[in-house]
């Protein structure tokens, strides 16, 4: 509802200008609550794949879809749209991330990133190290990359959850610890989850990737070139046997981080345009008449977004559907697990089903809280400013969450194996489920209302 206040009114919407929020804010604000709509769709998913909707369910998501002219066409299932397509945009995300906490944020500082990357390699050499131990020999092996994963929407939900309850620098922590993880798993799939290459279609994208650098190189912070070029990766990517969703992080990679204009340059822009504006507005306070005030008011805008790196703008920008959009999507196409209750015994023995569920909450656990306190106890790095190893502890379970990176490379591993795929999914589901709840309640029991 609008508010009047003599002239004007205030439409809820507005009151954003009132509102600044950081960018690591504005990151926890997205992802906690991409985490809820994350744990909606999942259920959501659960309940189809076991209603009598099932067989509708997995009929349309082998639907075919087809892109392209006659001799130059992509056809795809929608599954494989989604995993294949929409999940590039996801990775894409996630490299403006990366690119964003390596230049500028936690991962910027040495001092301050040697714990949560202590803490993230631990999180992943031991549950890799479990399930090995648990699938030692055969096709079963495939698996080890799933349960090194951490979903941060999910961890940062269950996180937020506890409200005043947790010190804010835990929440950093959280965030650095995914960042470092999801860093890892890229470097997985890149390496270990490749199918055959494809030579010719590899040496496109080889030229493409350089062909993105030189822009970059060239100092081009137009969007539509990248994003043209971008596509052309995507596409040689898909074709060489190279996981086509690696195509967003490199793509990421190339995205400027310097703005066109240097703050003192801006100030001194915004300073001659203001006086403009107040000029303009003086002879004519109807911007919709006032030809004068509308162009000063538009070149103010230009001038906003030529202070603001390119890259920055595109993760802000690509938030909004990453979070909202593609997670879900991606959770609905695949979270839908018929479960047989009356064969839960068989599924707690089966080798893949037992190894993603130790090595995601034992593994998680003892790798990030166990590495994390043998490097502070040897020296080599220092707890953050107001947390305790309770704490730690704490993200240590719910790093056990590990949802989409989780079934993202399931998909990959068991690509051509339903049953461990089927088996996967359940360890998956169990483990992040029975991790989220006992993080959230062994921070809630251990940690004391921060003051506000």
């Amino acid at each position: 509802m609008k508010k009047f206040t003599g002239k004007e009114y205030i439409a809820p919407w507005e009151q954003a200008f009132d509102s600044v929020l950081t960018p690591f804010e504005d990151f926890i604000h997205r992802q906690t609550t991409s985490g809820m709509l994350l744990m909606f769709c999942a259920v959501a998913a659960l309940f189809i794949a076991n209603s009598q909707w099932s067989d509708t369910y997995y009929q349309v998501l082998q639907i075919k879809f087809t892109v392209g002219v006659e001799g130059f066409q992509l056809s795809k299932s929608i599954h494989h749209w989604i995993n294949d397509g929409l999940m590039a945009l996801f990775f894409f995300v996630i490299g403006l991330e990366l690119k964003r906490e390596i230049i500028a944020g936690e991962l910027s500082d040495p001092k301050q990133a040697i714990f949560p990357i202590i803490a993230a390699i631990g999180g992943m050499v031991v549950p890799v190290a479990i399930y090995l131990a648990i699938n030692p020999e055969g096709h079963t092996m495939d698996g080890w990359g799933i349960p090194m994963a951490t979903d941060i929407a999910f961890a940062l939900g269950a996180l937020a959850l506890l409200g005043n309850r947790v010190p804010k620098n835990l929440l950093i922590f959280l965030v650095a610890l995914a960042i470092v993880d999801d860093l890892g798993a890229v470097l997985v799939i890149a390496l270990f989850y490749t199918d055959t290459i494809y030579i010719p279609a590899l040496v496109i994208a080889v030229v493409a990737l350089g062909s993105l650098i030189a822009l970059n190189r060239g100092g081009i912070r137009k969007i539509l070139p990248y994003a043209l070029i971008g596509t052309i990766l995507w596409i040689a990517m898909l074709k060489s046997g190279v996981h086509a969703t690696l195509a967003g992080i490199f793509l990421a990679f190339t995205i400027p981080m310097r703005p066109k204009y240097d703050p003192h340059r801006f100030l001194s822009h915004i300073d001659q345009m203001i006086i403009q504006i107040k000029n303009a507005y003086q002879k004519d306070d109807n911007i919709i008449t006032n030809d004068e005030l509308r162009s000063r008011v538009r070149a103010l805008s230009e001038g906003v977004q030529l202070v603001q790196a390119p890259a920055q703008i595109l993760e802000r920008k690509m938030h909004l559907p990453s979070a909202y959009l593609i997670i879900p999507i991606f959770s609905l196409a695949n979270a839908g697990i018929p479960i047989d209750f009356s064969s839960l015994g068989n599924i707690a023995t089966h080798p893949v089903a037992t190894g993603i569920a130790a090595g995601l909450v034992l593994g998680k656990l003892i790798g990030i809280a166990g590495f994390a306190w043998v490097a502070v106890k040897i020296g080599i790095t220092t707890l953050p400013a107001g947390l305790n190893f309770k704490h730690i502890t704490g993200v240590a379970l719910m790093g056990g969450i590990g949802f989409t990176m989780s079934i993202f490379i399931a998909e990959l591993g068991f690509a051509h194996s339903p049953q461990d795929l089927l088996m996967a999914k359940t360890g998956i589901l169990f483990a992040s489920l029975f991790a989220g709840v006992t993080g959230f309640l062994w921070l809630y029991f251990t940690s004391d209302k921060q003051e506000t």
